[in-house]
């Protein structure tokens, strides 16, 4: 690449009217030649600066997509002398006959199709963690609001187009306060004039590109860093192969007193892959620098480099203690510092004005550079960060979910409130009825049935219907719902907290009427109960033991009327056998039937317990376990994210 000779003012101001003022021994048409000849010389440099620009603008034109190829061929025949064009960059040639106030590289459009670059490459553990972060968006999006998740989610789509670009080059910001000197660093850096400095503040009012390699047009693009400001320095030799791969940004003052220019640092920021923060004397301990910037990048202390720049300044001893209070600031902001061998950021003084400690800056920069570590670094650093914002909505340090007793609770109080004991016991009766009137004596059945004639039917339950009975139950259910939804959700954070008892009321909606519904299908069966195979014996013998009374009966009054011969002692035996064996079958029934109906019972209860469980899961435990199980799939996620284990 050629280097640019641009003069602000001509060599010579030499007008006709200076003749006049030519010193003793001058003639004035020899002065008044002179002056011809300095604007001739004048005009044939702006020529040859038009014509270059005129070539570049033809090469730029056949290189477009649609371009002519025979233009394309003209261009490309024309620039053969001027050697290969550089990345983004149109060089202007020295002019050798005049002497330069400054020079500098303007990268303008590109000539020719630069060479492909290596797109950026992840290692496995960082596209692990990137995977699991856009799977934890994923899984939150109707959980989480959109402010909670937008960093996350900016994060992700940063990673994902600065993977797209070069992974060859390295974008290092400049960074500092006005009146810093980060321009005066950014041209020692460059090792020429790039970016303007002078006591005027804010000096740098936009972003300036400077690039040592090519490739990094794209790069720049993303900065949305226009043509007219990037720029490449002068080939230097091994300054140059040292720096390679080196995409440097002059930033404008973090401080400035113009917002567009803080909304340039703010954006630039967020999107480079490291940081040179410059700080001076005066401003290096400025509140602006390290609450707003410096503590919340913490985490990208592997990228950042924090340079104590104009030590020049500094009688003596007084750049080492200024140095040492700086190094005890970044470490009360939680920036780990680059010693001992130890990652984190490097931390250096100098003066950019004397040169000071800008080849050690040179020499540490271009070993950054060269290890090509710092894109994965700043998303890595990004990812804890976002990671670390949400750490209160999916972290928790308590064991969270539903136990095993809390759903047993649960199902204990729906069964309650359809009274499902009450049931059993019901039915537990009902069948001990059934059985002594199966086997009880005829007289004591007929006195039961005259007291049982105002009763319900046999083995049927109550309606409930009572309003009071309702409205009993339905503040059970409530009250189990509630419960239930708070031991869920006890040591969740608040979104999923709240995510959980919506869910539990939701499911909670109708459950009661369901409940009524469920208490009539699966309660006590209508009709008798089922009878066990002994029941026919003992009707039997309790039939037997009324025929005995009956025969008994009958002898005797056969005596009285004297149709049968007098014998007191057998018909007065059948009858006392008859008397006394009934209530004995009955009462020997009554023992034998405990059991049964005890079984009957529990059945019965089980059967209204197990449906009222049944509609309580289905309605609001199934719901509640699926937002458990929805965060705890996001919470192993999370752990991902954070590098758990790693």
């Amino acid at each position: 690449m050629t280097a640019v000779t641009d003069q602000d003012h001509t060599e010579h101001s030499d007008q006709p009217g200076d003749a006049d003022k030519a010193g003793p021994g001058g003639s004035t048409s020899e002065k008044g030649q002179k002056a011809q000849n300095a604007q001739k010389a004048q005009r044939g440099r702006e020529d040859r600066e038009a014509q270059t620009a005129r070539e570049a603008q033809k090469v730029h034109r056949a290189s477009a997509p649609g371009g002519d190829s025979s233009s394309r061929a003209d261009a490309v025949g024309r620039t053969d002398s001027a050697g290969a064009w550089d990345d983004g960059l149109i060089a202007r040639r020295v002019n050798e006959t005049a002497e330069a106030d400054h020079q500098y590289a303007v990268m303008d459009s590109r000539a020719a199709a630069a060479p492909p670059t290596a797109a950026l490459v992840y290692d496995s553990a960082l596209r692990s963690r990137l995977e699991a972060l856009r799977e934890l968006v994923g899984l939150s999006r109707t959980r989480l609001d959109s402010r909670t998740l937008a960093q996350a989610g900016r994060v992700l789509d940063e990673a994902s187009a600065r993977r797209r670009l070069s992974g060859q080059h390295t974008v290092v910001a400049i960074a500092g306060a006005t009146g810093s000197g980060k321009s005066q660093l950014f041209n020692a850096l460059a090792g020429v004039t790039i970016s303007e400095t002078g006591l005027r503040r804010p000096t740098t009012a936009a972003p300036i590109a400077c690039s040592w390699s090519d490739g990094a047009a794209s790069l720049i693009e993303r900065l949305g860093i226009p043509p007219r400001l990037r720029r490449r320095p002068l080939p230097t030799g091994d300054a140059e192969s040292q720096l390679r791969g080196l995409v440097l940004i002059d930033l404008p003052d973090h401080d400035s007193a113009a917002v567009q220019h803080r909304e340039h640092v703010d954006r630039i920021l967020a999107l480079v892959d490291a940081v040179i923060w410059v700080v001076d004397p005066e401003k290096y301990a400025d509140a602006v620098l390290h609450e707003r910037y410096l503590r919340p990048m913490a985490a990208h202390a592997e990228v950042m480099f924090v340079v104590l720049n104009q030590i020049d300044r500094l009688p003596g001893e007084a750049a080492d203690q200024v140095l040492d209070d700086l190094r005890r600031l970044l470490d009360e902001d939680g920036i780990a510092l680059g010693e001992y061998g130890e990652p984190g950021t490097t931390v250096l003084a100098l003066s950019a004005l004397t040169g000071d400690g800008v080849g050690e800056l040179r020499e540490a920069l271009g070993q950054f550079v060269a290890e090509r570590a710092a894109p994965a670094r700043r998303i890595s650093a990004d990812v804890d960060i976002a990671a670390a914002r949400l750490w209160p909505v999916y972290a928790t340090r308590r064991r969270t979910g539903l136990s095993e007793q809390a759903r047993e609770e649960f199902s204990d109080r729906l069964a309650d409130a359809v009274g499902a004991t009450a049931a059993g016991e019901a039915a537990e009766r009902a069948w001990l009825r059934n059985a002594n009137r199966a086997c009880g004596t005829p007289w004591l059945r007929l006195w039961r049935w005259y007291q049982d004639r105002g009763e319900p039917t046999t083995g049927r339950l109550p309606s409930r219907t009572q309003a009071d009975e309702e409205a009993t139950a339905r503040q059970r259910v409530e009250t189990a719902v509630r419960t239930v939804a708070d031991r869920a959700s006890a040591g969740l954070p608040a979104p999923w907290a709240q995510a959980v008892r919506e869910a539990a009321v939701r499911g909670s909606q109708g459950l009661p009427e369901a409940l009524d519904e469920l208490s009539v299908r699966a309660g006590v069966p209508s009709g008798r109960p089922p009878r066990p195979g002994w029941w026919p014996v003992a009707v039997l013998l309790q039939a037997s033991m009324t025929v005995l009374q009956f025969l008994g009966g009958l002898w005797l009054l056969g005596q009285i009327i004297g149709v049968m011969s007098p014998n007191l002692g057998v018909p007065v035996l059948l009858m006392v056998i008859g008397i006394v064996g009934g209530p004995i079958v009955e009462w020997s029934c009554r023992m034998a039937a405990r059991g049964p109906a005890r079984r009957y019972g529990l059945d019965a209860e089980r059967r209204l317990r197990e449906a009222a469980a049944g509609c309580g899961r289905a309605r609001v435990l199934d719901p509640v376990a699926a937002e458990l199980l929805r965060y705890r799939e996001v919470r192993e996620q999370y752990g991902k994210v954070v590098g758990a284990g790693r």
